[in-house]
C-alpha cells in the first residue's frame, strides 16, 4: 500500500511539474466550455460546509473536548496524539453524520445555489510523514458532489489547508506559523493536488456540478512579503492546471490584500479567463470592529459596496456571518479566549460580556428579540451589499454545535435568515 501511495504521489507531482510555469506566457486560448453556472449574470448565493472534511475546534468543540487532551488543538495534533483506531472511528462517524443528503435538500429549499466545500491536502497526500489521518475524505467529497447535483446545487471545492500551512490558523489543519512559503516542495505538492481535483472534476459525471476550484484558502499575505510573493506566483503557475480542461472556474483568495493589489491580475486583458476573486468579510476579529454598535455593524457592511465594485475580476464574498462577537467557544483557537470579554490574553479590556441574552453566548434559546432583529438587518445589509457590487456570497457556515449566530441553518429555523433570499424586511437597509 505504501508503494502504491508513493507511486500515486509521484504521478501527481509529474502532472503539476508538467504544467506551465511563470517562465511561460499564459495561454489565453483555453477552451471555454460552460462551467454549469452563468457567472457574471446570475448571483452566487451559497453556504460553506465548514467543519466537515476539515476539523475546526469552534465548529465541533465536542470532538476536541472528548479527546481529554488539551494539546489537541487542530487536525494535525488530533492525528499526532489520538490512538489510530479511536481517531479514525471518530472521523468516520463525524464525516458520515455531520453532512448528509438531507442537508443538501435543505440548502436547496432555502433558495441557495452553491455550496463551498473545504478539504485539506492530507486527504490526498501525507508523503512527508505528516501525522494526519489520511483516510477516505475525498470519497465523502465526491459523494457530496453527487448529492449537490441531485438538488440542483453547484459546488466550489476549496483547498482549505496546504502542506506547511498557508496561514497558521487551525482551519489550515496546523496551528502555529505558516511555513508553506518556505519549501518549494510544499508548493509542488499543492499543485499536484489541484491537478488531481481538476482532472477528476472535469469528468463528465461531475461537469455542471463542480463549477470552480479554489487554489488555496486564506493565504496570510500580511505575514511576510515572501508568503505573498509565493502565493502570487503559485496562482500564476497553477491557473493553467485548472484551465487546461476549460470547464472549471479558477478561484483565488485575495490573501488579505486590497483589490488594488490584484488589479489586472489574470484578467482577460492579461491572458486569464474565468477567474474569480474570493474575499472574506468579518467584523469580529479585532477590537475596533468588535466595539461597533449594532447600527455601526450594519453601516460598515453597507460601506463595503464601493470596495467590492473596484475589483476587476468576478468577486464573491466567500465567507461572512451574522455574528457580531468572537464569543463562540474556541473561535480564536482551542484554549484561547475572546477579545469581546477580555479573555483573549492580549491585555485589552473587555468590550462586553459573553453571557446573557444579547446573543453573544451563541445559544439561540437565550437570544433576545432585539438581537434576532439585528441579525436579520445585518443579514440583509450584507446580502444587499454583496449582491449589489459583485457576484454574490457564500455564508460561513451551514451549521455548528454551539454558535447559532454563525449558523445558516439555525438562522433559518430562528427566522433571522429568510427561507427565500429575496424576502427582505428591510429592502432599503443600505439606502
Amino acid at each position: 500500500m505504501e508503494l502504491l501511495r508513493s507511486f500515486f504521489f509521484l504521478a501527481l507531482c509529474a502532472l503539476a511539474i508538467a504544467a506551465p510555469h511563470r517562465s511561460s506566457p499564459l495561454n489565453s486560448t483555453f477552451t471555454k466550455r460552460d462551467p454549469g453556472f452563468p457567472y457574471g449574470s446570475t448571483k452566487v448565493r451559497g453556504v460553506n460546509l465548514g467543519g466537515w472534511l476539515v476539523l475546526e475546534p469552534w465548529i465541533t468543540p465536542s470532538i476536541f473536548d472528548n479527546t481529554g487532551n488539551d494539546a489537541i488543538v487542530d487536525e494535525w495534533t488530533f492525528g499526532q496524539y489520538m490512538d489510530y483506531d479511536t481517531g479514525a472511528n471518530i472521523l468516520w462517524n463525524h464525516w458520515g453524520s455531520w453532512v448528509q443528503e438531507s442537508d443538501f435538500a435543505a440548502i436547496s429549499a432555502a433558495g441557495l445555489n452553491h455550496v463551498r466545500i473545504p478539504i485539506g491536502y492530507w486527504a490526498f497526500d501525507t508523503s512527508d510523514g505528516e501525522p494526519y489521518f489520511h483516510l477516505n475524505q475525498y470519497d465523502y467529497l465526491k459523494t457530496a458532489v453527487g448529492w449537490a447535483g441531485d438538488y440542483g446545487l453547484k459546488v466550489l471545492v476549496d483547498l482549505h489547508g496546504v502542506p506547511g500551512s498557508q496561514n497558521g490558523y487551525d482551519n489550515s489543519g496546523q496551528r502555529g506559523s505558516p511555513n508553506w512559503q518556505n519549501n518549494a516542495d510544499y508548493v509542488t505538492r499543492t499543485q499536484a493536488i489541484i491537478a488531481t481535483m481538476s482532472n477528476d472534476f472535469s469528468q463528465s459525471q461531475y461537469q455542471g456540478v463542480v463549477t470552480a476550484i479554489e487554489l488555496v484558502n486564506e493565504p496570510a499575505g500580511y505575514y511576510s512579503q515572501d508568503l505573498l510573493d509565493v502565493t502570487r506566483n503559485y496562482y500564476t503557475d497553477t491557473y493553467p492546471i485548472v484551465r487546461n480542461d476549460g470547464s472549471l472556474v479558477v478561484v483565488l483568495h485575495d490573501a488579505f490584500q486590497s483589490f488594488s493589489y490584484w488589479s489586472g491580475f489574470l484578467t482577460e486583458a492579461n491572458g486569464g479567463s474565468w477567474v474569480m476573486m474570493d474575499t472574506h468579510i468579518y467584523q469580529v476579529f479585532d477590537d475596533y470592529e468588535l466595539s461597533y454598535t449594532w447600527p455601526e455593524h450594519i453601516s460598515s457592511a453597507c460601506a463595503q459596496a464601493s470596495s467590492l465594485a473596484s475589483s476587476d475580476l468576478w468577486t464573491i464574498v466567500g465567507e461572512w456571518t451574522t455574528a457580531s462577537t468572537d464569543c463562540a467557544t474556541y473561535i480564536n483557537g482551542r484554549g484561547i479566549g475572546s477579545r469581546y470579554d477580555g479573555t483573549y490574553g492580549d491585555g485589552n479590556p473587555a468590550i462586553g460580556s459573553c453571557t446573557g441574552v444579547s446573543g453573544s453566548n451563541g445559544d439561540q434559546g437565550a437570544f433576545s428579540a432585539d438581537y434576532m432583529q439585528f441579525m436579520r438587518q445585518f443579514w440583509e445589509a450584507q446580502v444587499s451589499t454583496y449582491e449589489q457590487a459583485d457576484q454574490g456570497w457564500i455564508y460561513w457556515c451551514w451549521k455548528n454545535e454551539q454558535a447559532d449566530d454563525w449558523s445558516y441553518s439555525a438562522g433559518l429555523a430562528g427566522g433571522w435568515i429568510p427561507q427565500d433570499p429575496d424576502d427582505r424586511e428591510y429592502p432599503d437597509i443600505c439606502s
